[in-house]
């Protein structure tokens, strides 16, 4: 004889596994609709043209249009927080970076999502190599002269960034940790305006993006003295690298990959992961990405394991140059 509370729960593991098996099914048809690729900064940013190149090309790939979404504030953690609370169906995805995925669980007091707990990493895509450019009265041409004088003049020089906690402020934050010299930080609100005191001699150095810095230091306004990193640039071949220069233990960049809000299902992530390997393997995008500075990450650091590797090992290593140099938001 079935009781009704034994019915009951006949029934209630039927629905479970109705809806388990709907859900499977959903995942395996994905994507039916368009998917958004949320960009945590402003249209026209670096990120955002980045994001463009690689949508266009896994929109063909998906047989769904993704579309770009641009939701900046925070320093990136609005966007990205928003992800971290969707709906884990794949229908919304994030391009993190270094900054809102690495250095902000450290820079910030109270981080709006945890990077590690709150995603689905899918595929690390790009790296963005920094540069140390520095103004050119400065009697040096290589970084071992720039240390040299870094360390005899460091009481009276002044490096600028974007903002206090940007990319450029701990990226040369890095650099002085590494090379044993306190340098006094300007702060400027946003990217543009460090370069132009940097070209009218009112700062001595900072830490660019190579590719933001080029039209500069083509125009020989101010002076690159090494790419901050372990192996030179396409963007600048015959600029030494800092580990070519004796900075061996140094590496600095950017990087770039795409996640999902924690819980999406494996074939979504699978699926996706496909489409962001496939579009870095096409030839017209990497031609693009060339163009925009950016270098493609090499096949055996695409994987999902691969990225939450990295991504751990990447919040550690910014969290020691975050506190050491006492640097916090709120």
């Amino acid at each position: 004889m079935i009781t009704w509370s034994r019915f009951g729960v006949r029934i209630g593991a039927a629905a479970l596994a109705l809806a388990c098996a709907a859900h499977l099914a959903a995942s395996q048809t994905w994507p039916t609709r368009p998917v958004t690729l949320v960009v945590p900064f402003a249209a026209g940013s670096a990120s955002d043209s980045l994001a463009r190149v690689l949508a266009a090309r896994m929109s063909e790939l998906l047989g769904q249009q993704v579309v770009i979404e641009n939701i900046g504030g925070a320093g990136g953690m609005t966007g990205v927080s928003r992800v971290a609370k969707a709906p884990p169906d794949g229908y919304q995805f994030v391009l993190g970076g270094i900054d809102t995925f690495a250095q902000n669980q450290t820079l910030y007091k109270k981080p709006l999502y945890n990077s590690v707990t709150d995603f689905e990493p899918v595929a690390l895509m790009v790296e963005q190599p920094i540069i140390l450019v520095a103004r050119k009265e400065l009697p040096l041409n290589d970084l071992k002269a720039f240390i040299a004088y870094a360390k005899a003049n460091q009481a009276k020089m002044q490096f600028g960034s974007a903002g206090a906690g940007s990319g450029s402020h701990l990226a040369c934050l890095q650099l002085n940790a590494a090379i044993g010299v306190e340098v006094a930080h300007i702060p400027y609100r946003g990217s543009p305006p460090a370069p132009q005191d940097l070209i009218a001699g009112r700062i001595d150095y900072f830490c660019a993006l190579a590719a933001a810095a080029m039209p500069q230091i083509s125009g020989n306004t101010m002076r690159a003295v090494a790419i901050l990193t372990h192996n030179r640039s396409p963007l600048f071949p015959n600029l030494a690298s800092a580990h070519e220069q004796g900075l061996t233990d140094f590496d600095s960049y950017f990087w770039s990959g795409f996640f999902l809000p924690k819980g999406t299902p494996a074939p979504i992530v699978e699926r996706l992961h496909a489409a962001s390997v496939q579009t870095l393997d096409t030839p017209l995008v990497e031609t693009r990405l060339k163009e925009l500075g950016v270098t493609v990450v090499g096949p055996e650091r695409r994987s999902s394991d691969y990225l939450k590797r990295f991504l751990d090992a990447e919040i550690e290593k910014w969290a020691v140059t975050i506190k050491a140099s006492g640097v916090s938001l709120d």
